[in-house]
């Protein structure tokens, strides 16, 4: 349950957010890139692109090499299938690392950057509720971007689909899996790299360098699809959707053990700021 207190931190850490320019140019410029441009940069040329278009040849190998079963489909639309329902996900799974590195570093780095961090541990809410507050604004953000970003993906991969083959493209059970598992598991994982990093950190940009290497195996698996070694299918989803909430449950338990609770974590971050100041 969360108290009218908790919820006061959580609207003033989003509206930090908000009022923040160069924090807010980057929520709103990376996922326009995975989900406006990106699109564009597939869909447009597979579709505009002729029947014996190198292109659309190397769609069907990944098709071939995915197994996915073109009898009697047509095989342009089966490559549209592709990269709806296998190439996209992997892109799209660096909206919530992303926006959930950005929000958390903002809320516990941020304290400190701005000299608040005092007045935060002075306030009558308990420091472990403080906590999850700035724990829960940071996932909840990074949620709602990637939501918004899948409605605006696939509006606009339905608009470019429709307009020119006069069809509709379906999202498979694929984009179920990493709406409800992958990327709230990934997200968590990016959130407690970020706090767990935070209080040696100096600046917000060098707490969200310790999630970077989140992306890279995203990058790797991308590379996987494109060249065909490996396609992630729905099982394939879904046990990486089990690994990562495993993980980011391990992490994020691990990371507030009794040696390093919320208490612990809140005062070591207080005594860097006093550090700072002298």
């Amino acid at each position: 349950m969360i108290s009218k207190a908790q919820m006061a931190i959580i609207k003033k850490d989003i509206g930090s957010i908000a009022s923040n320019k160069r924090v807010l140019t980057v929520l709103i410029v990376v996922p326009l890139v995975m989900t406006v441009v990106l699109p564009c940069a597939f869909m447009i040329p597979i579709l505009f692109s002729p029947d014996n278009s190198p292109d659309l040849a190397q769609m069907v190998k990944l098709l071939e090499s995915a197994n996915l079963n073109m009898e009697g489909r047509n095989q342009r639309y089966m490559v549209i299938d592709l990269i709806l329902n296998y190439i996209m996900p992997m892109f799209f799974l660096m909206i919530p690392i992303m926006a959930s590195s950005v929000m958390a570093s903002s809320s516990f780095v941020g304290e400190k950057e701005k000299k608040t961090l005092e007045t935060l541990l002075y306030s009558p809410l308990p420091l472990k509720e403080i906590f999850r507050a700035k724990v829960l604004a940071s996932f909840l953000l990074s949620m709602s971007v990637s939501i918004f970003s899948f409605i605006i993906m696939l509006a606009v991969i339905e608009t470019i689909v429709f307009v020119l083959t006069k069809t509709v493209a379906i999202p498979d059970i694929n984009w179920l899996i990493t709406m409800l598992l992958v990327a709230p598991s990934a997200s968590l994982i990016a959130i407690s790299l970020i706090v767990k990093s935070s209080a040696k950190a100096q600046s917000s940009e060098e707490a969200q360098h310790t999630s970077l290497f989140l992306i890279l195996p995203i990058i790797l698996l991308i590379v996987g699809q494109f060249s065909g070694a490996m396609m992630l299918g729905a099982h394939i989803f879904l046990i990486l959707g089990i690994v990562l909430a495993i993980i980011a449950v391990f992490i994020f338990r691990r990371s507030f053990l009794p040696k390093q609770s919320p208490l612990f974590f809140l005062q070591f971050l207080f005594v860097c700021d006093r550090q700072t100041k002298y």
